[in-house]
């Protein structure tokens, strides 16, 4: 049965003079901060005070790396469910591969795409291909790829291979890319009670998975931190095990739909293709979303729905995977981030459109306490 959780989270008292804020206008004088960078509270909700930094420090060296040739390799990739166009995730790791041409070199790729639903043979088979044809490495976009990997990494001893999203399987020639979603969902979240006129936001998940589940948590609490008052709809598309939550716009459509009639006018969408379908039910109702994955705003298989998007959550697969070729072309492999995160730069959020350029410095202020290690951002959503 889909489990399908559509949550209203109560008012939450803070320290002191934080009342319930609604729509009403604050009275002037209590506790509540302007964001800095010139934003205003036009939103209705009553924030939080910033917190202090946010200069920019704290992230990974900008310093130029040493040059490398990958002339010689030949590089897989093994895509997800929606494969290349699907405006996300599968985007974000073909984006890596075209760099990795392009700047190390590489003349051999060749990428492979799953289908939804499909058995466990049918993705080992596709990763026996890639070997059996000499590619190596083999980068697995996916933590559905997890248990193929380790079966066809121990038949090809030889043949290096990444796995997206999943650490779990233990062998030397394998290496798991992880991600603090939930860090750049904290800051997204943020920007959503910014930007939110009712101080009502949403969550739309492709499919209930501990890896969504990281998204769904990271946004409620960086709503929750900005304006503790805040009410947050939230909800799958489809239930664990059904992965076509990730490739149906049309029931992303229907779920952010329903999430904006209940008052939710900021949508952040964690659905891969579905969230085709999230993006048109907000501009079809006249509310906002935020995208994940890729910077979704300069994305052309939905740039029908550009100007709703007011940011999206980076998760820099991207990057990911062009590091990990560069450490295997420079025999670097032990130098890559154990997760990608806000302090390496795996995470973040984008700011094309200029729709979020009011509340940066607040955005930021945030990241720098996140990667201060003061503030602690759950991946497990409360309830």
């Amino acid at each position: 049965m889909r489990r399908s959780r559509v949550t209203t989270l109560a008012a939450v008292a803070l320290t002191g003079a934080l009342a319930l804020a609604g729509c009403a206008k604050d009275s002037g004088g209590g506790s509540t901060t302007p964001p800095a960078g010139g934003g205003t509270q036009a939103s209705g909700c009553k924030f939080s005070p910033v917190p202090s930094g946010g200069s920019g420090g704290g992230g990974a060296s900008s310093g130029t790396p040493a040059k490398v040739d990958a002339s010689a390799f030949k590089v897989g990739l093994a895509y997800d469910i929606g494969g290349r166009g699907d405006a996300s995730f599968n985007d974000s790791a073909a984006a890596g591969l075209d760099k990795a041409k392009s700047d190390m070199g590489v003349k051999e790729t060749k990428e492979l795409t799953a289908a939804p639903n499909e058995t466990e043979d049918a993705k080992q088979s596709r990763l026996r291909q890639l070997a059996g044809e000499g590619f190596s490495p083999i980068v697995a976009v996916g933590f559905a790829y997890a248990k193929s990997v380790e079966a066809v990494a121990k038949e090809f001893p030889n043949v290096k291979f990444a796995i997206v999203d999943d650490d779990t399987v233990k062998l030397p020639n394998v290496t798991g890319l992880v991600f603090a979603e939930e860090q750049g969902s904290f800051l997204v979240g943020v920007a959503a009670a910014y930007k939110s006129k009712g101080c009502h936001v949403g969550f739309v998940g492709g499919v209930n998975v501990p890896l969504i589940q990281k998204f769904e948590a990271g946004f409620k609490q960086g709503v929750k931190a900005a304006a503790p008052d805040a009410k947050i709809e939230s909800e799958y598309i489809t239930p664990a095990g059904d992965f076509t939550g990730f490739q149906d716009p049309a029931k992303g459509n229907v779920v952010a739909a329903g999430e904006i009639s209940r008052g939710a006018d900021v949508v952040y969408q964690a659905a891969g293709a579905s969230g085709k379908g999230v993006f048109e039910a907000a501009k079809g109702k006249n509310a906002l979303a935020i995208g994940v994955d890729s910077d979704q705003y300069n994305q052309k298989t939905v740039e029908n729905s550009k100007d709703v998007i007011i940011t999206s959550m980076l998760k820099r697969v991207d990057v990911a995977v062009y590091d990990y070729v560069r450490a295997v072309a420079g025999n670097t492999l032990s130098s890559l981030p154990k997760r990608f995160d806000l302090k390496a730069d795996g995470v973040g959020y984008a700011t094309s459109g200029g729709k979020i350029d009011d509340i940066k410095a607040t955005l930021d202020a945030y990241r720098q306490q996140i990667i201060d290690g003061k503030i602690t951002v759950s991946d497990k959503p409360s309830n």
